[in-house]
């Protein structure tokens, strides 16, 4: 009898020290989760120039005020209404570059961006702005027959034509989207780049992403609602 219940309360310790041993590996896993889908640090970085290099700045500082921001501009969208950065007041979002007819890189960039429309689909708070670099030929019409193909929301996701030397301006001295080692480019030069970049609600840089790579855009969802945390931080 006694060995009996030495066996059944061995039993029982062995028992409770899986049980413990589980759960901590669950948590284990529950934080690893934690730390994926949160940002790596603080606040995101700035950016001002076609280096990339990241600079710490503290939100709301005179420095971060003082900080290189997106011009403001005046463009058309697929709808035929006049876009400008009266759009994106108080708006996060994310912008890059393509045309309706590209064979390449466009359809995977598309598809990635549809991706990013998606999952903030419901959150007034993002938009999403794609420039033609032919706008000559991505006429309004054009533009929405490619939204309508893509399942693009509009007032969501805003393609843009317009002035071509405007749109290349943009690109290249203010989003700074090409980086060729320095190489100097003139409105003759086309335009062409894989680039998502993130933008805050006072017009900085604040994250560039290979539009083509899955990783990337799931840092960039990552990195979007960092900074929605940050804004309400800062609010």
């Amino acid at each position: 009898m006694k060995r009996l219940l030495e066996g059944i309360k061995n039993r029982i310790i062995l028992m409770v020290l899986v049980a413990i041993i589980w759960s901590c590996k669950e948590n284990t896993k529950k934080e690893k989760k934690e730390v994926v889908e949160t940002s790596r640090v603080e606040y995101l970085p700035f950016y001002k120039d076609d280096t990339f290099t990241p600079h710490w700045l503290t939100p709301g500082t005179i420095e971060e005020k003082e900080f290189h921001k997106i011009p403001d501009f005046k463009l058309v969208n697929q709808l035929g209404d006049t876009i400008s950065q009266k759009t994106f007041k108080n708006k996060i979002y994310i912008t890059d570059f393509f045309f309706t007819t590209c064979p390449g890189i466009c359809p995977k960039m598309t598809n990635n961006m549809a991706k990013i429309q998606e999952e903030f689909i419901d959150d007034n708070d993002v938009l999403i702005l794609s420039h033609s670099v032919m706008p000559n030929t991505d006429t309004v019409s054009v533009l929405k027959a490619y939204a309508d193909a893509n399942s693009v929301i509009d007032n969501k996701w805003h393609l843009v034509t317009g002035d071509r030397g405007e749109i290349y301006n943009l690109g290249r001295e203010h989003y700074f989207v090409e980086n060729d080692l320095g190489e100097e480019k003139s409105i003759q030069d086309f335009l062409h780049t894989e680039n998502f970049l993130l933008i805050d609600k006072n017009k900085h840089i604040r994250g560039i992403y290979n539009g083509l790579n899955r990783a990337s855009i799931a840092q960039l969802i990552v990195d979007i609602n960092a900074l929605k945390t940050e804004t309400n931080v800062m609010n």
